[in-house]
This record gives C-alpha cells, sequence and structure tokens, in this order.
C-alpha cells in the first residue's frame, strides 16, 4: 500500500511538472506575440507614414516627368540614376546605410554604367533644347527626392514585419486622392496640364494595366525589397530597369547597340552585385 501509495503521489508530482513545463512555454509564446505586437507600427502611425511619403513620392514623380518636358530622355534618366549617390550619402547621415569606399565606387559605377546605356541608345535629334538646364534640375531634384523618402521608410520602418504593407499603401493612396487632387485643377486652369480623360476604352485598359502593375505591384515589391534589404542596393537594383529596357528593344524589335551599350549594362550589373558583397 505504502509503495502504491507513493506511486501515485510520484505521478501526481511528474503530471504536475509536464503542465508546469507546458504552461511555461505558453507563457513565452505569449509574451513573444505580445512584444512583436509592440514593435509593429499601429494603424495610427502607418497611416501618418503614409500621408508624409506620399508627398515625396508624387513629388519625385512629377519632378522627373516634368524634366522630360524641357530635356532629353538620356539627361533626365542620367541624373535621375545619381538617386543611388543621394541615397548613399542621406543614408550615411541617417544611420541607415554605411558609407565606403565600394559603396561609392559601386554608386559611381552604376551612373557610368547607365550613361553609356543611354548615350548608345540615344538618337541624334536638331530639335534646340534652350531649357534644358530646367529639366536637369528637375531630373537632380526627383533623385534627391527618392533618397529622401527610401531613406525615411527605412528609418522609420526597419524590418518589414514591423509594417502592415497594404494599410501603407492604401493610406498612400488615400492621400494622394484627398490632398493631391485640386493640383489637377490648377493645372487644368493654368494650361500646364490640361485635364482630359481617356477617350478609348484601349487607353483606360493601358491605364488600368499600367496603375496595378506598373505601380502597385512594382511599388509593394519595390518596398519589400527596401525593407529586407537596404535603400542602396534598391535603388542600384532598379537601375538594371534601364538596360533591361533596352535589351527588349534588342530582342523584340531588332534594336541595334553598339559597344557602349554592352560596357554600360556589365557596369550597372557589376554595381549591382558589388553593392550587395
Amino acid at each position: 500500500m505504502a509503495g502504491a501509495s507513493r506511486r501515485v503521489n510520484a505521478n501526481h508530482g511528474v503530471n504536475a511538472e509536464h503542465r508546469m513545463h507546458a504552461r511555461s512555454r505558453s507563457d513565452e509564446r505569449l509574451l513573444l506575440a505580445d512584444r512583436a505586437t509592440e514593435h509593429k507600427l499601429t494603424t495610427r502611425e502607418t497611416v501618418r507614414l503614409g500621408v508624409g511619403f506620399s508627398v515625396l513620392w508624387f513629388a519625385a514623380n512629377v519632378a522627373q516627368n516634368a524634366s522630360l518636358a524641357y530635356t532629353t530622355v538620356a539627361s533626365s534618366s542620367i541624373l535621375c540614376s545619381t538617386s543611388g549617390l543621394f541615397t548613399l550619402a542621406i543614408g550615411a547621415l541617417a544611420g541607415v546605410e554605411t558609407f565606403s569606399t565600394a559603396r561609392l565606387g559601386a554608386v559611381v559605377a552604376s551612373t557610368l554604367g547607365v550613361y553609356c546605356v543611354m548615350v548608345s541608345g540615344a538618337e541624334a535629334t536638331s530639335a534646340h533644347m534652350p531649357r534644358a538646364w530646367v529639366g536637369d534640375g528637375l531630373a537632380l531634384l526627383s533623385a534627391a527626392l527618392y533618397g529622401c523618402y527610401t531613406t525615411l521608410l527605412k528609418r522609420r520602418v526597419g524590418d518589414e514585419s514591423r509594417l502592415d504593407a497594404p494599410l501603407f499603401f492604401g493610406a498612400v493612396g488615400l492621400a494622394n486622392i484627398v490632398l493631391l487632387w485640386p493640383g489637377l485643377i490648377i493645372l487644368d486652369a493654368t494650361g500646364l496640364e490640361p485635364f482630359i480623360l481617356p477617350r478609348t476604352g484601349s487607353v483606360w485598359a493601358m491605364v488600368a494595366v499600367n496603375a496595378l502593375v506598373g505601380t502597385f505591384v512594382s511599388d509593394y515589391l519595390w518596398l519589400q525589397a527596401m525593407l529586407m534589404t537596404s535603400p542602396l542596393v534598391v535603388t542600384l537594383g532598379l537601375a538594371l530597369t534601364i538596360p533591361l529596357s533596352m535589351a527588349g528593344d534588342v530582342l523584340l524589335k531588332g534594336v541595334e547597340v553598339s559597344l557602349p551599350y554592352y560596357v554600360g549594362a556589365l557596369l550597372v550589373l557589376a554595381a549591382f552585385i558589388g553593392a550587395n558583397l
């Protein structure tokens, strides 16, 4: 009887110990979940970040597109590619990027590569552009604004797990609709940019596809990549779109390119790889 009693008591002790361990593990999981929730941006913080981002993002895109009215596509693309330099400088000042000679070399190589690609594909034109300096200034402004909003996001968010991306982009879209629509009336009234709705179904379809793929999907992937890596790596990665777009012309349209294109494409690719090392 005494032995049986001791065995029962021992079993009760073992079961109690198992329950205590299970409760402890459950408490640890709850604690980790609470910590993750504490570090995740709240809805209010996400919306405020989206509003601030939308203003800089809109200004950068307007400056880039407006530059094309005053300068050549080649000049605008080359100057916009200096966004890597602005991103590195602003990121280093904000403590988001680590400045080094290797990274500076990668930025310079990427800009030189874009220059080679654009020069090789530039068409000769006899049109005189007396206000090219305005377009060049707008392209540089766009590059600087890109460096600002990219660094702002990385510094404010840090890790991608802290941000609700759909809520963030919803806030960006809402801010653009609510805050920026008066600009359409001003531009139309002054004659700088007449407001005209698409007149054919094909144009509406192209606008819809561009809004979905060219804006939402690309910006979503850009945001995730930037938060997973760094603003500089993503910026140099975006420069790859220039030689890749010309490669599409070569393959699909039979456009002939010269040696500088291949040199430039290799420089852009090498800069992107170098920034990841």
